[in-house]
């Protein structure tokens, strides 16, 4: 009789007598993967150096000088069989949330955001497919002026997306908006929906492949009163009614230009008021203080843009509403003063629209994967990132997916509201970082051929997984 069977024997007997449960139990649960450590200074250097002087790091230094063009470590990580990995980095961003760039065996990994951290500390970088035996990852500099102490990996599973129920913070939400956000609980983890930035797109969009997308991206940048004190127009009102007319979902965000305090010379022109370089508006201010003018004037901006969402409610078009997007990055105002204004400011938002105004029709959609910037279940439908990888980067984003899943506890939709490069449904179904809706943005993004080239687009769109417009349930059968 061998040794295994001989100590289940024993643990069974044990059981019957009772108290032996945690040993049985022990013998028959699942092995825990074994977890393997690099460190950074074993790797091959491009570029940066070996450094000793920050305390805190593991092994016998770590690796600093990511400045240059260039600059980059590789870690030879051996697979003990084909699978998926989770990855994991030690590192040390001093001065300020950094960005650096993953590749696998030459193919693009991702984009991967550093917190800033005075200390060592560690942050998944997500998932990556592994061939057994020896596979190369790079980490290149992308915005640099970081330390990478050492990277970890173990075997794991792809995440599971979450079965939603479509249920909606506004318990008075329009039939219209009840049917889209059914139809996308019940499309997560089956299907994605192809999206498009900016209505003069689709037909670019059409003569390349033949299909439309299912969601078209609008901006009320131009509704802001600062821009239409000086002459800004806008028919993006207009255009949506159009695309709802075609049976088109529609996502909207808005570029806020600043109520005030526009600085207005080169570099930080008025039309640009949107972004923190170019305002000295104070958002925290605003929200700390109601009677200020600061206040008052987010108030008037938000009734002069009620005005348009009127327009939206009364056509009963449901609208996926993307507010504050990009908050936490800090290059627009509405973020510049950090997590707490920002909050603040999107909840007056879900009062003075949803509730003070009625419009049921809106879809509340947040836009960060941070939890110090979360402002809560009961203000949010679905969450969601924007992502801007490395020209034809068409990795799954799946650090990012698993990031919203567990920011929302696994019960809301998960949506890419922006991006350059459309993740590759292969790699989406890989690593089942499954995204509910993916929207290109416009320009360069779309046609230079290097984000997206033509024949990467007409891959998407014809992909079954892929739904486009004609493949709505609402446009099926004419």
């Amino acid at each position: 009789m061998n040794k295994k069977l001989r100590l289940l024997l024993a643990a069974s007997a044990l059981l019957l007598v009772g108290g032996a449960a945690p040993l049985f139990n022990g013998l028959l649960r699942e092995r825990e993967p074994a977890e393997i450590r690099l460190e950074a200074e074993d790797g091959e250097l491009a570029g940066p150096s070996i450094g000793t002087d920050a305390a805190g790091y593991s092994g016998t230094g770590y690796v600093a000088g990511f400045v240059a063009e260039g600059d980059a470590v590789v870690f030879k990580l051996e697979a003990p069989k084909s699978g998926l990995y989770e990855i994991r980095l030690g590192y040390r961003s001093e001065s300020g949330d950094k960005r650096t760039n993953l590749g696998l065996n030459g193919e693009p990994l991702g984009e991967l955001v550093l917190k800033q951290s005075g200390e060592f500390t560690e942050t998944s970088a997500g998932k990556a497919f592994l061939r057994q035996g020896e596979n190369r990852i790079v980490l290149s500099r992308g915005w640099g002026y970081y330390d990478i102490d050492y990277l970890t990996y173990k075997e794991t599973k792809p995440v599971e997306a979450p079965e939603l129920d479509g249920s909606m913070v506004n318990k008075n939400a329009t039939p219209e908006a009840k049917r889209l956000m059914r139809y996308l609980a019940d499309s997560f983890g089956k299907a994605t929906l192809s999206g498009q930035q900016e209505y003069k797109n689709l037909g670019w969009i059409y003569e390349l492949t033949g299909k439309e997308p299912a969601v078209m991206g609008f901006d009320l940048i131009e509704y802001s009163p600062s821009r239409v004190q000086r002459g800004a127009q806008s028919q993006e009102i207009e255009h949506m009614l159009d695309w709802h007319a075609k049976g088109g979902i529609a996502t909207l965000c808005w570029h806020w230009n600043a109520p005030k305090d526009l600085i207005d010379e080169p570099g930080k022109e008025w039309w640009s008021g949107f972004y923190t370089r170019a305002t000295a508006f104070d958002v925290e201010k605003a929200m700390d203080d109601p009677q200020s003018e600061e206040h008052k004037l987010l108030l008037s901006d938000i009734e002069a843009v009620a005005v348009q969402l009127q327009r939206l409610y009364d056509a009963k078009v449901p609208v996926l509403w993307r507010p504050l997007h990009e908050a936490e990055g800090g290059w627009f105002w509405w973020g510049a003063k950090g997590a707490e204004p920002a909050k603040k400011l999107y909840r007056l938002l879900y009062d003075k629209l949803a509730i003070e105004h009625g419009f049921d029709n809106l879809i509340w959609v947040w836009n960060s994967e941070d939890p110090q910037w979360y402002p809560g279940d009961d203000v949010v439908d679905i969450v969601s990132v924007d992502h801007y990888p490395e020209p034809g980067d068409h990795g799954a984003v799946n650090a990012r997916f698993e990031r919203l899943v567990r920011l929302s506890g696994g019960h809301k939709l998960v949506a890419l509201a922006e991006n350059g490069a459309i993740p590759d449904p292969d790699q989406m179904k890989m690593y089942g970082a499954l995204w509910s809706w993916f929207c290109t943005w416009t320009g360069e993004f779309l046609r230079d051929g290097r984000h997206n080239s033509p024949e990467f687009l007409r891959k998407v769109y014809a992909d079954e997984r892929v739904v486009t417009l004609d493949e709505l349930p609402w446009n099926k059968n004419g």
